[in-house]
């Protein structure tokens, strides 16, 4: 199946035209209105070179808030209170860590200057958020994403220190059980993730629950 180009309308091909990897499209800008019709439609944005990859798998990895893992260690490190946790505090400073942090088994990082300015975008316009995991008055790891409706989009995580970034996470997963929220967009498979409790299901699911729970 050809491959869509994008082009200065804000618009996208049904997410069924995907390739088996979940490619649906390239070009077009990231604009915070083109951004948000991706994710309302389960289409997230991935750089690879100069262009920009517009992508919907199947399946897709996801977590149910109710479904979250917390190991013994984790509980353990929760109690005592080793990080203070926040939200919104130092979105840029969380995507900027984000777009910084070496990744094992990964060459560079798909967080350009353009998302990065982007994103920040979306935060400024109440789209995009934040969780931040503190040691004193120094961000010690975080991750950031997308609240549209019901529904969290994970985008990125960064840890300088052990847990940290897993501190964060839990702590948001609770933060938003408590908003309703009824699912998190993990994207793609990461044993991480699993460990916490996410897991594929299908993508005509996934689609399904977007359009029950995104105005």
């Amino acid at each position: 199946m050809p491959l869509f180009i994008l082009d200065d309308e804000i618009e996208f091909p049904p997410v069924e035209f995907s390739e088996p990897d979940g490619l649906l499209a390239i070009g077009g800008d990231l604009s915070v209105a083109r951004l948000i019709t991706a994710y309302k439609q389960g289409i997230f944005p991935w750089y690879q070179g100069q262009d920009v990859l517009w992508w919907c798998p199947d399946p897709r990895f996801v977590l149910f808030p109710e479904e979250l893992k917390i190991s013994k260690s984790m509980k353990a490190l929760l109690k005592k209170q080793v990080f203070r946790f926040t939200t919104n505090k130092a979105f840029k400073e969380v995507i900027r860590n984000c777009k910084i942090t070496e990744r094992k088994n990964q060459d560079g990082t798909w967080i350009t200057d353009e998302v990065e300015n982007a994103f920040i975008q979306l935060f400024k316009s109440g789209y995009a958020m934040s969780a931040e995991a503190w040691d004193g008055n120094v961000l010690a790891g975080g991750l950031y994403g997308v609240l549209l409706g019901k529904i969290f989009f994970g985008e990125s995580m960064f840890s300088h220190q052990s847990n940290a970034s897993k501190f964060a996470f839990i702590k948001l997963v609770n933060e938003l059980i408590k908003q309703g929220i009824v699912l998190i967009d993990c994207q793609v498979h990461t044993q991480h993730l699993e460990r916490l409790g996410a897991r594929m299901i299908p993508r005509k699911k996934f689609i399904e629950i977007l359009n029950q729970n995104i105005p």
